[in-house]
């Protein structure tokens, strides 16, 4: 058995978010904080297991660890190390805002960490305190710099576009000439409680594509595993810059990535008019054959691509209710 849909796209890579927390206040996310509407049980460790075991005998190769901020988690490590000890996961990520990174990023990695996105929405210390409401820009840069010595494989920085906040692109060069990772530009997307700010501040990627092509940087053939982002390298820099445009033509073809939520819902898509509830069968182990049969069911109504051209942006209250 394999995660596939009728438009013959294969899932090979799954987002788990653990829990909806977050302790920042990102404007294009939670801008007044995590403030939850009810108590919430999050998955546990052991719901976390099954999905885990689940999905991986079902052909995932790629888990990524999402929130909120999942390293709030007070059983993250115990979580990495679960998951690590699935040998067919060969690579093990998370998203995080970096506000634990320092500190931690060692012993995350001898849990089994060996993918990092790290969240930085501007090199300028007042705009990053300025989007974020943290003043720990200097904690983030240093985060990086440890992630890289203590071995982690692959390090990503995402930037959320906002224009007139973070658009210029030179701002970002000198960073990455010496430095090997990542840096992805995401568009900024609207959701049900970003509509004003939507509206304001986005700013297309393709603004960002024109610039480095005139600058030299040249597409990079897609890696295994690797999800929407269009990815530019260039022969003067360590540094790649990846592009992760949504609003763009035919960018839902190459889709290879399903959800779960925190709350153990299977969302097909982020921005997914609807949701399927798992977690009546993460109990047990027991559960596996019903549980592999109901999320292969739910693919059949995955839609070919979704409709946020049109505004139409699903169940998506803000981006830590899924795990963006």
């Amino acid at each position: 058995m394999q995660l596939m849909d009728n438009f013959q796209r294969r899932f090979q890579y799954l987002r788990l978010s653990i829990t909806e927390q977050c302790n920042f206040q990102c404007q294009y996310c939670l801008p007044d904080g995590y403030r939850p509407n009810k108590e919430h049980q999050f998955l546990s460790l052991n719901e976390i297991g099954n999905v885990v075991s689940t999905f991986t005998e079902l052909g995932v190769h790629k888990i990524r660890l999402t929130g909120g901020e999942p390293t709030l988690r007070r059983d993250f490590i115990d979580i990495l190390s679960l998951i690590a000890t699935c040998p067919s996961v060969t690579e093990l990520a998370i998203t995080t805002n970096g506000s634990r990174l320092l500190k931690n990023i060692a012993h995350w990695q001898q849990a089994g960490l060996n993918a990092i996105n790290l969240s930085i929405d501007s090199f300028s210390p007042h705009v990053f305190k300025l989007i974020t409401g943290q003043d720990k820009l200097t904690s983030l840069i240093l985060g990086v710099e440890k992630a890289l010595e203590v071995g982690i494989k692959k390090v990503k920085i995402n930037t959320v576009l906002m224009k007139n906040l973070n658009d210029n692109l030179s701002d970002y060069l000198i960073w990455l000439k010496d430095r090997p990772v990542e840096l992805r530009f995401i568009e900024l997307m609207e959701t049900a409680e970003s509509q004003p700010f939507f509206q304001r501040y986005h700013f297309s990627g393709q603004m960002i594509e024109r610039q480095l092509i005139e600058q030299g940087w040249q597409l990079q053939p897609k890696a295994p595993l690797s999800g929407p982002a269009k990815v530019y390298a260039h022969s003067d820099y360590q540094g790649k810059i990846g592009l992760i445009m949504p609003y763009s033509k035919d960018f839902c073809k190459s889709c290879n990535r399903l959800r779960v939520s925190s709350l153990g819902q299977l969302h097909y898509c982020l921005f997914g008019q609807a949701a399927v509830d798992l977690r009546d069968l993460l109990v047990s182990p027991a559960q596996k054959a019903q549980l592999k049969a109901r999320i292969l069911a739910s693919l059949m109504i995955k839609p070919e691509k979704h409709l946020l051209q049109e505004h139409q942006i699903g169940m998506l209250p803000n981006l830590s209710y899924i795990g963006g």
